[in-house]
């Protein structure tokens, strides 16, 4: 069967890295791929919002899967553009309708659906411009720091903790005055948990569902979780304090709920579900969902599934994922990503990367994220440009080989954390 992921990342990477495995899986197409997707597969020209783009791709290429990569395709409705179109409603898409997409694209439908199905998470009060000075009035309720959302999506800049409450305030009077657009219309405000965060996957076909592996991120940019977030500088797998113990909390108190609740509530919901977890004192609450795999996670999490994921895919695409089985690799594995100098702020592209044949193919794996090909060269196309996953027995020696690894690429102005997983224990 020929498949298309849609995206350009890392994650698209490390998920067309695995279907490649796949005895069941024929030609391989990705809208727009990276350098390294080209490796495995054939990159198409189109972008991932480009819905009649992407329609002639799949009809030309004999296309019979679909798998979203990113959250903007899904939020915008590109599952409902396949059911509503007659070429295309036979083709499955791996990714949320519209409708269930909404608990990444609306962080107050996200909030609500919680409290409704009584799944854990923050207390909370949504607010819009006209409730402006109610908004004020419930900061002054919660104890710093102050955590403030836009309510849609913000390419990943859309949440603030902020530490005193003027500041709260002159950004939720910059919010409402356009600061993020769109996105930021309306705003959740929500108390502040303090804990150890980690993010956990499932997989659906509405009805039932199956886990993934966990992982960790670290999303600020600079050692000792310092400096601006970024899109993440690096993850691990499987995280220390999720032990039988928390694990079936998640699954009792977070996961069985979300599932139950979507089909109770009449939600259609064909794809992946990511919780954005915090332990708070042994307990976990939910930080937020986001409708798709994470990302630099995925690098982390896809490398310890040995089972075939396309076999998950084809059980949600059939209805039958409960007769489907996952096997997960218990050893260790730990992504690191190499940037561009300057990321997240200002940074140049088109820099070529060397030494991407000098890793060790045997106990690590490259994801390129923002890399393409010219004129024979891999060259820089975005602030995090790479990945370098590897196994190992424990987190030490996969944090090695990572290591190692990354040693041998190079490009000018690249820079990595040194510190990731530092905080477990090793």
């Amino acid at each position: 069967m020929n498949v298309l992921v849609i995206g350009s990342g890392g994650r698209e990477h490390a998920i067309v890295w695995k279907l490649a495995q796949s005895k069941k899986v024929g030609d391989i197409f990705v809208c727009p791929g990276n350098a390294g997707t080209g490796e495995l597969a054939k990159n198409i020209p189109v972008e991932s919002e480009d819905f009649d783009g992407i329609k002639k791709a799949v009809l030309a290429n004999n296309i019979k899967m679909v798998v979203v990569g990113p959250e903007v395709p899904l939020v915008m409705g590109i599952h409902d553009f396949f059911l509503n179109d007659p070429e295309l409603k036979d083709i499955p898409v791996i990714g949320p309708q519209k409708q269930g997409a909404m608990l990444e694209g609306s962080k107050d439908f996200a909030k609500a659906f919680m409290v409704r199905h009584k799944i854990p998470t923050a207390a909370y009060m949504s607010f819009d411009a006209s409730t402006q000075a109610e908004a004020f009035k419930f900061l002054r309720t919660l104890k710093a720091p102050y955590v403030i959302k836009a309510d849609g999506l913000a390419a990943g800049k859309g949440v603030l903790i902020i530490d005193n409450l003027p500041e709260a305030e002159a950004e939720i009077k910059a919010i409402f005055s356009g600061k993020f657009g769109k996105a930021g219309s309306t705003i959740v405000i929500e108390e502040f948990l303090s804990g150890i965060e980690c993010s956990v996957f499932a997989i659906t076909d509405g009805v039932s569902y199956k886990l993934l592996p966990e992982a960790k991120d670290y999303k600020r940019v600079g050692e000792g979780d310092t400096g601006l977030n970024t899109g993440g500088m690096g993850a691990v797998s499987p995280v220390f304090f999720v032990d039988k113990t928390f694990k079936d909390k998640i699954i009792r108190r977070i996961v069985e709920p979300t599932v139950k609740g979507l089909a109770k509530e009449g939600i259609p919901y064909k794809g992946f579900i990511f919780f954005g977890l915090i332990n708070v004192g042994g307990e976990p609450y939910v930080i937020e969902y986001n409708v798709r795999m994470g990302d630099p996670e995925t690098e982390a999490v896809i490398p310890r599934i040995k089972s075939d994921l396309f076999d998950l895919f084809e059980g949600v695409a059939n209805n039958d994922l409960s007769k489907r089985e996952i096997e997960v690799d218990e050893r260790f594995v730990t992504t690191v990503m190499m940037v561009s100098g300057g990321y997240p702020g200002s940074y140049g592209k088109g820099i070529e990367i060397t030494g991407l044949g000098k890793t060790d193919r045997s106990t690590s794996v490259v994801f390129h994220a923002g890399t393409k090909k010219v004129d024979g060269k891999i060259v820089t196309s975005g602030g995090r440009v790479l990945s370098v996953s590897a196994w190992g027995e424990n987190l030490g020696e996969a944090l090695d080989k990572s290591y190692e690894n990354l040693r041998k690429i190079s490009f000018d102005k690249s820079y990595y954390r040194k510190d990731i997983g530092f905080d477990f224990k090793v």
